[in-house]
């Protein structure tokens, strides 16, 4: 990069912070975390816990946007003052270029925060994975996901809480349900909803031939329980089954675990979590309202867009991984290809999800 190129980038990122400023106006956002600072200091404020907890959260996801925002702008005006001071001294300018990535990648996060600042972007992610057809072939790359995504909750430091998970008859899963808990979990993990393809050498063929599966992973925000959506009794059949899988000694033994069919939708939703019935039963419903919520959104979507809606539950095929005669992860949204294959499936997933992102607010 020459004195040329970093003066054409520097005015590109300064371009782009300008627009963000636009978007986030940081001064209206001061502006309102002085007011809840005032709204907390009156000890009234403090009587409605629920209340209080939402101003809190809300202040929380304001500040964070405030800090990543001037954090991205002073190191901008750092470099750019420094450029205009630099003139031909090669110690600075080599300075700057060696800082040019890291200055990008401030700007970018910026970008993200904005991206995910729609209604439930920070709330949990509710996740179900379900193979498709290929027997043991696709209920292997199930449970191939599903680690994928456990791996990415780790880096990023996200709990997970696992609510329902089938084994494979052979290897793999028939079908898992989690959630992941974090900020923005639900902003990150929607642009993971669809249908995933793997093409692969098969471990499971003695004759070595290339397989092609499929995996369908949903993805719904965790509500808040102040979300009013009705279900109807006559709407939901609910059974009763033996837990399977991890989790403890009432496994196999009492009837704690929940499916719950919705009529209308054909959704099901099933939870074995908890020793409970009741417990399961309450969780089960909290990720039917979810689903619901969920579809409801995307109908909106669709029709706004004019667009047909695509089947309940498998939505669209949205990316390709290729081990096999190439290794390639490709993405058919932001048609971005990644070489990086084992990492992408041992959890490296931001640069692939804030593609996608990006792409989509183009």
């Amino acid at each position: 990069m020459d004195n040329y190129e970093y003066s054409e980038l520097l005015k590109e990122l300064e371009g782009k912070c300008s627009n963000i400023e636009k978007i986030i106006k940081p001064q209206e956002i001061q502006k309102e975390l002085d007011e809840i600072v005032l709204l907390e200091q009156n000890p009234e404020f403090w009587n409605d816990a629920k209340k209080a907890g939402e101003i809190g959260k809300h202040k929380s996801k304001l500040s964070r946007m405030l800090q990543t925002y001037k954090n991205a702008s002073d190191m901008l005006n750092d470099a750019k003052e420094l450029f205009e001071l630099a003139g031909n001294d090669e110690e600075i300018l080599n300075q700057l270029f060696s800082q040019s990535a890291e200055l990008e990648s401030a700007i970018k996060k910026v970008e993200i925060e904005v991206m995910l600042s729609d209604e439930n972007d920070s709330s949990n992610a509710i996740i179900t994975i379900q193979p498709g057809a290929g027997g043991t072939e696709s209920q292997d790359w199930g449970s191939m996901l599903y680690r994928m995504y456990l791996r990415w909750a780790e880096r990023r430091g996200f709990k997970v809480e696992l609510l329902d998970y089938q084994d494979g008859e052979e290897a793999g899963i028939k079908g898992v349900a989690f959630i992941i808990k974090g900020e923005n979990a639900y902003g990150y993990m929607k642009s993971e909803n669809g249908v995933h393809r793997l093409v692969r050498i098969s471990p499971f063929d003695a004759n070595a031939k290339r397989h092609t599966s499929f995996s369908s992973v949903q993805v719904s925000p965790e509500l808040s329980d102040d979300i009013d959506i009705m279900i109807e009794d006559k709407d939901i059949r609910i059974d009763t089954y033996r837990a399977s899988g991890a989790g403890g000694q009432h496994v196999n033994k009492t009837e704690s675990a929940i499916r719950i069919t919705h009529l209308p939708t054909g959704i099901v939703v099933q939870c074995q979590n908890d020793r409970s019935q009741h417990k399961n039963k309450a969780t089960a419903l909290k990720m039917l309202k979810s689903k619901l919520y969920e579809l409801e959104k995307e109908k909106q979507n669709a029709s706004s867009a004019n667009q047909e809606k695509s089947e309940i539950g498998w939505g669209h095929q949205i990316r390709s991984y290729v081990l096999a005669p190439y290794q390639q992860v490709k993405d058919l949204r932001s048609n971005i290809a990644y070489s990086n294959v084992e990492a992408i499936l041992d959890g490296d997933l931001d640069e692939m999800i804030e593609g996608v992102l990006v792409s989509g607010a183009q």
